[in-house]
């Protein structure tokens, strides 16, 4: 996948973000890519543990080979959090490209409960484990369109 490609399909996410919002969850979003380089799955959050990227990476485990989802590309707005990137993990989906990193979502999102952000960086808990799933991002050109639908979301 080319930087070029990542990014068309973090704008994807980001409007599966925006459409989440629109529906009174959390702005998050994030799409799965084929091999191919079609969306194949694309989801949003739902509430505060059912987020975007676990949702889509049980959805995918479901429908797809581990062999297949190896060769797959998990694209999300965010860095995923801990609890996501373990799903990504076990769901054996082999990429992940994310648009901002965990450490900016505490200053966008503070301390409401509903998003008690953890530092515990994706690329930890894939190190944590036995196979290497390659991570790409941040991707500071795009980051402030990709925080414009939190901007206000957490002072409510």
């Amino acid at each position: 996948m080319t930087r070029d490609q990542m990014l068309a399909h973090l704008r994807a996410a980001d409007a599966v973000a925006r459409e989440a919002r629109a529906h009174g969850h959390h702005p998050f979003g994030c799409v799965l890519v084929g091999p191919d380089d079609r969306v194949l799955m694309r989801q949003g959050n739902l509430d505060t543990v059912r987020h975007a990227e676990t949702e889509l990476a049980r959805r995918a485990a479901a429908a797809y080979e581990p062999e297949f989802l190896w060769q797959c590309t998990l694209v999300s707005t965010f860095e995923p959090c801990a609890m996501c990137a373990g799903t990504m993990y076990w769901a054996n989906i082999g990429r992940l490209v994310y648009g901002g990193d965990e450490t900016k979502i505490l200053a966008l999102t503070g301390d409401h409960p509903d998003n008690p952000t953890m530092s515990l960086s994706s690329r930890t808990v894939f190190g944590s484990g036995q196979k290497k799933i390659e991570v790409f991002g941040p991707f500071p050109e795009i980051e402030d369109e990709l925080h414009e639908p939190h901007r206000d979301f957490w002072k409510h």
